[in-house]
């Protein structure tokens, strides 16, 4: 008999270590096996083997036939165990699909690599690639239009030929199709593309194929497509490398740059993180360590006459606005004469809903959510209002609650009423939203094909479609209120504000046509502004450094937020309180910020504080981790504090 030490993978189990099962049959560590787990079965992985335990175990209940992981991943997840603290069930589950598919999958066979005719390289892009030579970490700052995408292709070329494989990663599952598609013009079949939105059972295939291919592969997707159980790996792409989405929201918190850097460095692979506009830290952290800042700076596609101009419109001067409250009157004459070249429009607005107050004129209530004290969102086209934390749904008042007054007032317009007053003014023009209010079939990855065709005229949403995407017959963007993300009582504000728009409004000047800019805002005379338009990296980033220096914040400390959450805000204040004190008399090299009500001080019905910890050692926060009460949660890196 045999006995083995297995990590299983589940939220259910919450362990801080392996546990241990008997087995007859002979295995090596990295064995995928199913145990039993309470009353229920779980997929779990062989770690260590170990001598008969002075306890009872229970017996593993089934082998499937499959390759062990590879030692690289294994490395990878105890080292994720300790650098992101989480129950060892849930940082366990990354590594496996929830279960084995029940039907058998048919090994991958692949025809030798060949390769189709491609883009010549740029001068940029040959520079860039000659410098993405020894394993290690590199910094791809391209502006955008520089073609990295092609950049990419060619060093998973060079990694195919090597005999390893590749995985590409983008930020949101919209964009695979794009990806997808231009590494499947390259790769063919070797190309497989994960993500969350895939079924159950077609991700627990693609993962097998992935365990036992032995050819070697371009997996392409949104960060859970690090985890593949690739076997040898030569090449980790972190594409638009700046967004947000790279964090994980829940358990284990961990960003996928670092997990990704990790990976390579076990695996002597090459990583390279891209991006137009890079995360301040990221770019520090680059210069300090000396690794390679790879810059591109010449669109990838020129043509003579080629141009972009942009056009700053004042939101304050309504005498440019008497068509339509948000529109100004060079916006819609633009679109008109867009429209009429048979060429695209891409409005963006990075607000969901109709509406994001209704409130009484007569007496001043507002109709809030009573889980969290957040204002509804009136939703034009279903009559109802939602909350974007809890999803709590209300129907669109007739009356005031409080005084029973008509006088409904909807305020702050989001992009369901841009589409309702782009619809009235071009009846005829095909119109398509986008954001995260989208059903599955009306996603852009569901429709990718046909937007880049040039089938939709007029493209409307959110952030969605500021990202990566390259649109031939896209001629006008509008910005229809550059502020938003400028005014979050956030460190990060100012930085996410750069990186969006510089993303927007590189969605024209790629060298395809003519491309026109209308940037509306409340603040034109804006040192931020400036610096977007005119591409100007350089003096954003020193001046976003020595705000950080100043007040303390990454890359010049580590961050972690506590949450507190209790059914009353004067249990939620003394339990933060009573915890911030325990800090303080501690031994712990910290400072210590709050405790604060959260932003949103109140979700799904419950009061939430918070505690901001800062520490020149990322350890000593680790230490706070281990030593949290009950009912507390933490983000430890977290990339706003929000």
């Amino acid at each position: 008999m045999h006995y083995l030490e297995i990590l299983v993978a589940g939220a259910t189990f919450h362990g801080s270590g392996a546990l241990t099962y008997s087995t007859d049959t002979e295995m090596e560590l990295g064995t995928v096996v199913i145990v039993p787990l309470r009353s229920k079965q779980a997929l779990g992985i062989v770690v260590a083997k170990v001598k008969k335990p002075a306890f009872a175990v229970k017996p593993i209940l089934s082998i499937p036939d499959l390759p062990p992981l590879s030692p690289h991943l294994m490395q990878l997840l105890f080292w994720m165990k300790d650098h992101y603290p989480s129950p060892l069930g849930v940082t366990t589950q990354q590594f496996l699909p929830k279960q084995l598919p029940k039907k058998a999958v048919e090994s991958f066979s692949l025809t030798p690599a060949t390769y189709p005719p491609l883009p010549q390289l740029t001068n940029d892009q040959q520079e860039a690639v000659d410098t993405i030579e020894k394993p290690g970490s590199y910094l791809l700052h391209g502006e955008t239009g520089t073609g990295k995408t092609r950049v990419y292709i060619e060093l998973a070329r060079r990694c195919i030929d090597a005999g390893k494989s590749a995985i590409i990663l983008t930020p949101e599952i919209g964009l695979t199709s794009q990806l997808s598609d231009d590494f499947r013009k390259a790769f063919g079949e070797r190309v497989v593309v994960i993500h969350s939105q895939l079924t159950e059972v077609t991700r627990q295939r693609l993962w097998v194929t992935i365990l036992t291919a032995t050819e070697p592969l371009v997996i392409v997707g949104a960060r859970s497509a690090l985890f593949s159980p690739v076997s040898d790996l030569g090449l980790i792409v972190i594409d638009e490398s700046h967004e947000t989405a790279y964090k994980q929201d829940q358990a284990p918190y961990y960003h996928t740059s670092r997990v990704a850097s990790k990976l390579a460095a076990l695996h002597s692979a090459l990583f390279v993180m891209g991006s137009a506009t890079p995360l301040v830290t990221d770019y520090y952290m680059a210069e300090a360590k000396q690794r390679p800042i790879i810059r591109m700076t010449h669109t990838a596609t020129p043509s003579e006459g080629v141009k972009k101009h942009v056009h700053v419109v004042d939101l304050r001067d309504r005498s440019k606005f008497t068509k339509k409250p948000y529109l100004s009157n060079e916006l819609i004459d633009s679109i008109q004469e867009t429209l009429a070249r048979h060429e695209q429009v891409l409005l963006f607005l990075n607000r969901r809903g109709t509406a994001r107050v209704v409130f009484c004129e007569q007496c001043g209530w507002q109709a809030e959510c009573p889980n969290c004290d957040l204002p509804l969102v009136y939703h034009g086209d279903s009559h109802i209002m939602r909350c974007h934390s809890c999803e709590y749904q209300a129907a669109s008042p007739t009356s005031c609650a409080i005084c029973h007054n008509a006088s409904i007032v909807f305020k702050s317009i989001g992009t369901k009423a841009i589409v309702d007053d782009i619809t009235r003014l071009f009846p005829e023009a095909t119109i398509m939203r986008f954001d995260t209010d989208n059903k599955k079939h009306e996603r852009i990855e569901q429709h990718y094909e046909s937007v880049k065709r040039g089938d939709v005229d007029i493209l409307i949403g959110t952030q969605t479609l500021a990202k990566g995407l390259d649109l031939p017959k896209l001629s006008l963007v509008g910005v229809i209120i550059a502020d938003t993300s400028l005014y979050f009582p956030d460190f990060s504000a100012q930085e996410r504000t750069f990186q969006l728009l510089s993303q927007v409004v590189g969605r024209v000047g790629r060298g395809h046509r003519a491309g026109k800019v209308i940037l509306q805002t409340y603040n034109p005379d804006s040192p931020l502004l400036k610096a977007i338009l005119t591409k100007d990296w350089d003096t954003f980033y020193q001046n976003e450094l020595q705000e950080r220096r100043v007040f303390a914040f990454p890359p010049f400390c580590y961050l972690l937020k506590l949450t507190c959450r209790r059914a009353t805000q004067s249990s939620t204040q003394k339990t933060a309180e009573k915890f911030a004190k325990e800090l303080q008399d501690s031994p712990l090299r910290v400072r210590i910020e709050g405790p604060a009500p959260a932003m949103h001080e109140k979700v799904s019905g419950k009061y939430q504080w918070q505690l901001v910890l800062k520490a020149k050692e990322r350890g000593e926060l680790l230490k706070v981790i281990a030593m949290l009460p009950s009912g507390w949660s933490y983000d430890i890196d977290p990339m706003n504090l929000l």
